[in-house]
């Protein structure tokens, strides 16, 4: 079965919010719609093994792990009609055009990601998606300090607030990683 028309959809928001839970939970139902269906993430995240993705409450999909978006773009079936991508703040900006070429040719991409890195900043070509996307879906996770609604992840370092200039990158979760609201999220300047 194929779509009538592509479209990009986007689920976005900090740690521990349900992102790769919603991911997956798309898919399995593209699957039950007799979807061909192909799952992508960055080759860096090997918190839950390389071939999988893992949400942090024990769900998982088979994945195929990539280092760039034009290695999705290699490994692409022709017959396939869902593309979803899991961690997509990791990706290069071409992950952007890809994800138009795709969903102008009728396929359906499913995107996952960071909206916002440590710093509460915009992360990678997340906004770009987000602009382009047919659909975005925020989610939020439960502040680690008040229990309010959590936007932002707080990376700990020793159990301290990171510092602004530490490297954007680092793969972690509960052990570097905490969801936070706006009032709770510290950067040490």
């Amino acid at each position: 079965m194929s779509h009538h028309r592509g479209r990009i959809e986007v689920i976005c928001g900090c740690m521990f919010s349900g992102k790769t839970e919603e991911l997956i939970r798309r898919v399995r139902r593209a699957q039950i719609a007799r979807q061909q269906v192909q799952v992508f993430k960055p080759i860096i995240d090997t918190r839950y093994g390389l071939t999988r993705i893992t949400s942090h409450n024990g769900q998982d999909f088979e994945a195929l792990p990539c280092a760039d978006s034009a290695e999705i773009a290699a490994r692409l079936a022709p017959e396939t009609t869902v593309v979803a991508v899991d961690e997509a703040q990791f990706f290069d900006r071409g992950i952007v055009a890809l994800s138009e070429q795709l969903a102008n040719r009728g396929v359906r991409v499913i995107i996952a990601g960071l909206d916002l890195d440590f710093r509460a900043e915009p992360f990678g070509a997340m906004p770009d998606l987000m602009c382009i996307a047919e659909e975005v879906t925020k989610l939020h996770a439960i502040c680690m300090v008040c229990g309010e609604p959590a936007t932002r992840s707080q990376r700990l370092v020793n159990g301290m607030p990171a510092r602004y200039d530490d490297p954007i990158i680092l793969i972690g979760a509960q052990e570097r990683y905490e969801a936070r609201c706006r009032r709770h999220h510290v950067v040490l300047r």
